[in-house]
């Protein structure tokens, strides 16, 4: 089946300065909060009302992303590292906890970053080729159709959910180890569409992390 959504789109400015400043501020009032689990800290969100920030964020981007009827909610993450010492490798986005369980691979319909700050090098590499065990940071064999996209503030990026992607470091290159060193962190908000719930994944209401995101 041919993926629904072909293109790499990029925009600027996706939020409304106001909103954008508070997510700033609400996402730095975190500190180090669950920094080491990061990537494995998920929440579910069905467009309901609001009850943080992110979950706001996600309401102003919809017009932008949702052009399929059948997605039904948004799973999401802060990504928080840096670009000396990037600790996560290519991947496809997928529903992991059923992954795990089960070997089955299933893939959200769009995949999508928002990038908070500007950091030395930390591009977001895209490429339709599959993660390769046998390279540094499980890169894909053929690196000649990348698509980097430079972290900016307010800058937005949505791409097919079954594409594969990945963090260069702080001299965009295919992470081989730690630099020395080390640059501003790298933030962003990672936010996956999906036509179903991924399996287990909480709403940040369900769960008492990331509270400073509240109010």
């Amino acid at each position: 089946m041919e993926p629904y959504f072909q293109q790499i789109e990029l925009s600027d400015g996706v939020l409304p300065a106001p909103l954008f400043r508070r997510l700033l501020r609400r996402v730095g009032a975190l500190g180090t909060e669950r920094l080491r689990t990061t990537y494995q800290t998920t929440f579910w969100y069905d467009f309901s009302e609001p009850t943080n920030v992110v979950e706001e964020v996600i309401l102003t981007l919809r017009p932008r992303v949702v052009k399929h009827p059948r997605i039904v909610g948004v799973e999401w993450w802060l990504s928080r590292m840096y670009a000396t010492d990037v600790r996560v490798d290519f991947h496809q986005d997928r529903d992991e906890k059923l992954a795990l369980r089960t070997g089955k691979l299933v893939h959200p319909r769009l995949s999508s970053v928002l990038f908070l700050n500007r950091v030395r090098g930390g591009a977001l590499a895209i490429t339709r080729e599959l993660p390769d065990p046998a390279n540094p940071s499980l890169a894909p064999r053929k690196l000649d159709d990348l698509t980097l996209v430079a972290p900016r503030p307010n800058r937005f990026v949505v791409f097919d959910g079954t594409l594969t992607h990945g963090v260069l470091d702080a001299n965009n290159q295919i992470p081989d180890g730690r630099l020395p060193g080390r640059t501003r962190q790298r933030r962003t908000i990672a936010l996956n569409w999906w036509t179903r719930r991924p399996t287990d994944t909480p709403t940040w209401a369900e769960t008492k992390l990331y509270r400073a995101l509240g109010g």
